[in-house]
Order: C-alpha cells, then sequence, then structure tokens
C-alpha cells in the first residue's frame, strides 16, 4: 500500500492506526529518552538545585498534563514534537561538550612543552 497523506479527510483513517498501546510506547518511550537526556545534566542552578532534577520535574508535569488526551492524532503529534525537542536538545548539549573539549584540548596543547609556561621545567 502506498504512503498515505493524512489531511482531515483522511485523519479518521489514520487514527484507527494509531492505537492505544503504540501511543502508550511511544510515550513511555520519549518520557524514558527525556529522563536518560536529563542526567547529562548534573550542574546546579543559582540555587543550589541540580538541573536533572529540575528537567525531570518538568517532564513528568508535561505528561501529566497529556494524561488524560484520547485523540490519537494529537497524542502522535505531542510525541512526534517531544521526540524533536529531545533531539535538538541532545545535539546543543553534544555541540557544546565538544566544543569544551577542544578548548581544554588547545590550553593543554599551549601550555605544554613550548617553554612558556605550564610546565614544571622551571620549578626547581
Amino acid at each position: 500500500m502506498p504512503p498515505t497523506i493524512i489531511t482531515p479527510s483522511t485523519g479518521q483513517t489514520a487514527a484507527k492506526h494509531l492505537t492505544a498501546a503504540v501511543t502508550r510506547s511511544e510515550a513511555l518511550s520519549l518520557y524514558r529518552e527525556i529522563l536518560r537526556t536529563a542526567k547529562a545534566f548534573h550542574w546546579c542552578d543559582e540555587r543550589g538545585i541540580p538541573w536533572h532534577t529540575k528537567l525531570k520535574a518538568e517532564a513528568r508535569k508535561e505528561f501529566e498534563a497529556s494524561r488524560d488526551e484520547k485523540d490519537p492524532l494529537i497524542i502522535a503529534r505531542l510525541v512526534v514534537t517531544g521526540r524533536e525537542c529531545v533531539r535538538e536538545v541532545q545535539r546543543k548539549f553534544n555541540e557544546a561538550d565538544r566544543k569544551c573539549w577542544e578548548r581544554i584540548q588547545n590550553d593543554v596543547n599551549r601550555g605544554g612543552g613550548d617553554g612558556k609556561g605550564g610546565g614544571r621545567s622551571g620549578l626547581r
């Protein structure tokens, strides 16, 4: 069967294919991915609260707010949007992490072996 584009007239047909079990498992999978991603945010905010704790609480709040949604198309839209957001956060986090490691590596390379400090050769 060729792929179909969901339009208002085909929405009811598409809704039949999005069973409760599928949408539930997709939502749980997304929630677990959010929790795994939140683990990477281990530093604290200005009040000393770890960011991973705040992110987990916010995710829980969002999922609880959507718990009673019954329309499979809206649930699918929420899951797709959630996945896109998590992937974007992961991409930005990984990019920032890579830049930090590059900066550390550049600092290490500049500080060692060039005779301009950073080494112990001048201390005796």
